[in-house]
């Protein structure tokens, strides 16, 4: 492409449209050749670094509790299904689809880790993500309810491209946290993907909701065309501690 062209068109992306209406009026320079490629390298270290930015700001806003990411996980630790289903994924063909990725099973397997790991992927790769533990999200709910921004909460939400919800069944909650918990979900089925992990096979859900209408309907909607990860499986942190001990017995003998 003329490099003319290519500075007309990274103005427009831009949004640049005084820089533009001078380049396409070449005799606003004296020495046009030169200041197109001076402009083109300007403009493009421009268009590489709002990039940067708009990535560096998906990731802030999405309110990941800590950073995580895909690479930094033991693969060989992980229980065998999600060693099988993480390099599908790991594409996110999932958000793509609008497709929901529920991880169940036991505490310290991995779920909150390839949650927030496939969450700062998709950031990066510029879809708009929300993280909230459902303590947090249920918080996040009444609080909006009570202030009537309830349904300025509900367009955001339904919105994001992907939502992550972590720790789904490590406190129970009340009636109206398991209605409003229900609907904001239901807002999301078969439309936008989610990610819920969760310490409770779907048998026991009816635990924390406390509705076994409720909680059927939520388990078919969030089900429907979705990935279930069984994450089953000796705890991580477990393994991890019990190993640091017996390096500081082994040290301790030493000494």
């Amino acid at each position: 492409m003329d490099k003319k062209l290519q500075v007309i068109e990274i103005c427009k992306e831009l949004r640049l449209p005084s820089i533009r209406q001078m380049v396409e009026d070449v005799t606003a320079f004296n020495q046009p050749e030169i200041a197109i490629d001076v402009l083109l390298q300007v403009l493009m270290q421009e268009k590489n670094d709002r990039l940067v930015r708009a990535k560096y700001n998906r990731i802030r806003t999405a309110n990941f509790p800590e950073k995580k990411l895909l690479e930094e996980l033991n693969i060989d630790a992980l229980p065998e299904d999600a060693k099988r289903k993480l390099p599908y994924l790991k594409s996110l063909d999932f958000v793509k689809e609008g497709q929901n990725v529920i991880l169940t099973g036991s505490p310290g397997t991995g779920k909150s880790h390839i949650a927030i790991g496939l969450g700062i992927e998709a950031c990066l790769a510029g879809y708009k993500v929300f993280f909230a533990s459902v303590p947090s999200l249920i918080n996040q709910l009444k609080e909006s309810r009570s202030e009537r921004t309830l349904r300025s909460f509900e367009l955001k939400f339904e919105k994001y491209d992907l939502a992550i919800i972590d720790e789904l069944g490590y406190i129970s909650f009340d009636k109206e946290g398991a209605e409003l918990l229900f609907t904001h979900l239901s807002l999301r089925a078969g439309r936008t993907s989610t990610i819920i992990t969760s310490n409770l096979s779907f048998l026991k859900w009816q635990e924390i909701f406390h509705d076994p209408v409720l909680t059927a309907a939520l388990t078919d909607r969030l089900t429907h065309k979705s990935h279930v990860l069984n994450m089953v499986g000796p705890s991580y942190r477990m393994r991890e501690t019990q190993k640091w001990m017996e390096m500081n017995k082994n040290e301790v003998a030493q000494n």
